[in-house]
């Protein structure tokens, strides 16, 4: 086993380059890079589904969706994180190079070593960006789905979708069958719960 040798803090500008030169994703938070890794063949799926639904639902619109290599910045000095998937409205983002700033709807594919992370710091992450309005989980073990919106008094509020649910994605007025998302994939099915 050979021990990796802990890098350098790290600016912004010198991240970009850096990652630039490398074979994988690294997101970056507070001057660190951590790697992202690989996931499972139902988390492939799962995104490359979701992603086909939102592309076809958004053809035409201002609106544009990024898979898990579109990288999704905070502030302009970070953190820089690569989400499952993103979808912009903002002109602003049509320019951009390096990362989209104003992301209207985040997912998070989750898998049993991620699901405490992303529910948690990184949804805290994510709700300091004003633009973002839904913020989805999706489960790659089980038909499960949960959403949180956030409502006109500015609080977050939560939409759990089960077996046989219709989801609703309200950024971007999508509604459809939760046995979309999962579409081809083998996956346990999930129970329907209250929302």
């Amino acid at each position: 086993m050979i021990a990796e040798r802990p890098r350098p803090m790290m600016t912004p500008a010198e991240y970009f380059i850096w990652e630039e030169q490398q074979d994988l994703r690294y997101e970056y938070i507070d001057g660190e890079v951590y790697g992202m890794t690989g996931g499972s063949l139902a988390h492939s799926g799962i995104g490359v589904n979701i992603v086909a639904i939102f592309r076809a639902h958004l053809r035409g619109s201002q609106c544009r969706v990024f898979n898990s290599d579109g990288k999704v910045g905070i502030s302009t000095e970070g953190p820089f994180t690569y989400p499952d998937i993103s979808v912009t409205c903002d002109d602003r983002d049509k320019t951009a190079q390096n990362y989209i700033a104003y992301p209207t709807l985040i997912i998070e594919i989750l898998s049993p070593g991620t699901e405490g992370y992303d529910r948690g710091g990184k949804f805290a992450l994510y709700r300091q960006l004003s633009s973002l309005k839904e913020y989805g989980l999706i489960s790659s073990t089980s038909i499960a789905i949960d959403i949180f919106g956030l409502n006109l008094a500015g609080k977050w509020e939560l939409s759990s979708y089960g077996s046989g649910d219709e989801v609703q994605f309200i950024t971007l007025d999508l509604t459809l069958p939760i046995e979309q998302v999962y579409e081809d994939l083998n996956v346990a099915p999930g129970r329907a719960r209250s929302r």
